[in-house]
């Protein structure tokens, strides 16, 4: 019923097309999408592609291992039927690898054991109004940004160089996230491109009147939402609401075209709080954590 399929021997039409049209349908699993960010994957399979499950994995000691890939925000299970018993899956999948760390979608809700399980939060706004009325609601410090950043003349740039993107980010948030190395940001730079050729993806860089780039971010579009997949300010030059602008107008830019505006999701109360304040709303997801290496071995992956 349920099939172990390697990514070479994959029906890549009935795969892409389940993702497509599946009710969890995410830009992350599309095959192209998985090629460039996974060092490996494969797919457990639904009868004749009628659910998947993309496994990212590793191989290390001569075990292999689910991982997490950066730029990978969500993943599980795509199921065509609503109704799917996504349990299934996870019974196949833990008989295949005995260590397995993942982020599932939001509309996956496995049921196993709360030790294997982390509950996660991400922060999405509903474009149901108009610009003037999305923007009435921003609460009083983002409303002042955005005063800030009127004020020091910074201006939009849509479609800029997505080299300057990376190197801004690698120069700030980068710096805080040691476990980024060359590879992460070489497929980074392949996926913007290749996201920018399919037309799922922009990138919107600010500037201050000196023409220096004080902030940037690279916009994923699927369906009906948008997704902030990675951005970065100036962390030397922080005082000038460019963050708040940058989301600001592309909120202006997406919100008569889309229903959702997914800012990429934080746990860390700080971050959370800051996206809410643009009157977002908090969605939950579960990350799975599942170790059943022998007592030996454990150490190799925390």
């Amino acid at each position: 019923m349920i099939t172990y399929v390697k990514r070479k021997d994959l029906d890549l039409e009935k795969y892409n097309t389940c993702i497509e049209k599946s009710n969890q349908s995410k830009v992350f699993a599309f095959s192209w999408y998985l090629d460039i960010v996974a060092e490996n994957w494969s797919v457990l399979v639904y009868k004749d592609y009628n659910a998947v499950m993309p496994i990212p994995w590793k191989k290390k000691f001569f075990i292999k291992y689910v991982y997490p890939p950066f730029w990978l925000l969500e993943l599980g299970v795509f199921s065509l039927d609503d109704k799917f018993d996504i349990q299934l899956f996870f019974k196949a999948l833990f008989s295949k690898f005995k260590f397995v760390e993942t982020r599932l979608n939001s509309k996956n809700k496995l049921n196993i054991s709360r030790k294997y399980l982390k509950d996660g939060q991400m922060q999405v706004l509903k474009l149901e109004d108009d610009y003037t009325s999305i923007l009435s609601n921003f609460r009083k410090d983002r409303k002042k940004d955005l005063q800030r950043a009127f004020k020091n003349d910074l201006t939009e740039k849509w479609n800029d160089n997505p080299n300057y993107l990376i190197t801004l980010f690698k120069n700030n948030v980068g710096k805080r996230t040691s476990n980024i190395i060359d590879k992460d940001y070489d497929n980074l730079q392949k996926l913007i491109s290749t996201c920018i050729k399919k037309r799922v993806g922009e990138v919107l860089s600010i500037y201050d009147k000196n023409n220096n780039i004080v902030a940037s971010g690279f916009f994923l579009k699927h369906k009906k939402e948008v997704t902030i997949l990675v951005s970065s300010t100036d962390f030397k030059n922080r005082k000038n609401g460019a963050n708040t602008f940058l989301i600001d107008r592309a909120i202006y830019k997406y919100e008569k075209n889309f229903d959702v505006f997914n800012f990429g999701g934080s746990s860390m109360q700080t971050v959370a709080k800051y996206f809410l304040s643009f009157e977002a709303i908090t969605l939950s997801y579960q990350q799975l954590k599942y170790n059943k290496l022998p007592f030996y071995i454990k150490f190799f992956k925390r």
